[in-house]
């Protein structure tokens, strides 16, 4: 099922998601906890078959001394594929020492079982994310 009914969701389960991207390669190995097993990694925030992940928001902190920048992209296929992506933010710069909002709960963005979330930082180990999410079944 690529896109389940919310109107008729049994479970939502709020979570939240991070990744520190120790290359400047495209990373989508997001650490979460999980109920079952501690500390769990979610490819893309890609969800099992029959969900759907909202996310409620997006942060990157920039953790150095120096500007750095990010991109932030939805990719239309699952695992997360640079050619089908679509940015939520596109080269943004972020001041050292310093947040960017990507996105908030007033925008959220749902990912199917069929996308992937990824995220690339112009310097490895320069940028924290943090991404508020509920898996909907």
């Amino acid at each position: 099922m690529a896109n389940p009914n919310m109107a008729n969701s049994v479970f939502i389960y709020g979570s939240t998601a991070y990744l520190t991207p120790s290359t400047t390669a495209t990373n989508t190995a997001w650490q979460y906890s999980s109920t079952s097993s501690g500390t769990a990694t979610l490819t893309g925030l890609t969800p099992a078959a029959g969900s759907i992940n909202r996310i409620g928001s997006i942060m990157a902190t920039n953790i150095t001394p120096n500007t750095t920048n990010v991109i932030v992209g939805v990719s239309g296929s699952a695992p997360y594929a640079a050619a089908n992506a679509y940015f939520l933010a596109y080269q943004t710069s972020i001041p050292p020492n310093s947040s960017l909002i990507v996105t908030d709960k007033s925008v959220p963005v749902y990912i199917t079982e069929y996308q992937a979330l990824g995220v690339t930082v112009g310097v490895a180990n320069s940028v924290s994310f943090v991404v508020n999410l509920e898996t909907i079944t």
